[in-house]
């Protein structure tokens, strides 16, 4: 059972990230204040959901959320800045976007750099902890596959409808025979010898 809060004196907004390894792609967050009674037997950490579980979740979310928002960062920024400092700044900018300004954050993970003057908790495998962290992975997780499943249309041949742009072995195949495109984050290393990649 997770647990609804870490601090039930303090407006609280757990954050989440997907898609940091992969190899295309934007990196999503999302941040989500609960309120402190808020219960669903059905929420958990998106991955041990089903696509269709975390369908069902994310407009309940939405729904009974004090306060929700998802923050992007592109390929050319993650090329730019890493893609551990785009993880930060993808979640930055979903606090940014609360209408509620939190107390504290809890932070699926062993690392965050600090937003403002707001304190933060780093909680590993938060996600299967905590019930807002386990929200805000089902939303950065939705909508970043919504918006792989938009780029699948131009670009059919990578399979990111099923793969998501991970580096599955379809997905590398793929990048072997077609190369790369612009979504693809050219700090990555696509095939383990770096061989037939245009750039």
């Amino acid at each position: 059972m997770l647990k609804k809060y870490f601090d039930k004196l303090l407006i609280e907004a757990g954050c989440d990230e997907a898609g940091r390894g992969c190899l295309a792609g934007p990196v999503f967050a999302a941040a989500v204040i609960l309120p402190k009674n808020f219960r669903n037997k059905l929420l958990d950490d998106s991955k041990k959901l089903t696509d269709k579980q975390r369908k069902k979740l994310r407009p309940l979310i939405e729904e009974k959320a004090i306060s929700w928002a998802v923050g992007i960062v592109s390929v050319e920024e993650i090329d730019e800045i890493n893609i551990l400092n785009a993880s930060f700044l993808a979640m930055h900018r979903a606090i940014d976007q609360l209408k509620t300004i939190p107390e504290s954050l809890l932070i699926d993970g062993n690392r965050f750099k600090k937003y403002k003057n707001i304190p933060h908790i780093c909680i590993i495998q938060g996600d299967g902890k905590y019930l807002s962290i386990a929200a805000a992975s089902i939303l950065a997780k939705t909508y970043r596959d919504d918006h792989m499943d938009q780029l699948h249309e131009a670009f059919p041949q990578y399979d990111w409808l099923h793969n998501r742009a991970y580096g599955t072995l379809s997905h590398r195949n793929a990048i072997q025979k077609h190369g790369i495109t612009h979504h693809h984050r050219k700090s990555f290393k696509q095939l383990p010898d770096q061989i037939k990649i245009a750039f």
